[in-house]
């Protein structure tokens, strides 16, 4: 397995924001957003709602969740599965490491793998 992607510096993502990644970097047809929750955990989910067309960076993150901020479905940060209505499909995870103040992607990597 590959070292990951530097993506940022652990201060460049405050707790309960989102990043959003250029495709550039992450080398995905799709943005990948970076999130830090609001206990500091880092989080990497595709950025595009999987029920309509809305960055989920914009969103509110909270307690393990980011709510869409088009029609408010909520989806999980660890695995990127739905909590509520309307979208009912997941989105896609990517694995993130933090190493000495660093935060590294692993893009197309699964959270967990």
């Amino acid at each position: 397995m590959s070292d990951g992607i530097r993506v940022a510096a652990v201060e460049d993502v405050e707790a309960g924001e989102a990043l959003v990644l250029d495709t550039a970097l992450t080398g995905t047809v799709e943005a990948i957003s970076l999130f830090r929750d609001d206990d500091g955990t880092y989080y990497a989910l595709d950025d595009t709602c999987s029920h309509e067309d809305a960055s989920l960076a914009d969103g509110w993150i909270e307690a393990g969740e980011v709510e869409c901020p088009l029609h408010a479905t909520r989806f999980c940060l660890a695995d990127g599965k739905p909590m509520c209505l309307p979208a009912t499909k997941p989105v896609a995870t990517h694995r993130v490491e933090v190493r000495d103040g660093e935060v590294y992607l692993h893009p197309g990597v699964p959270a967990g793998s």
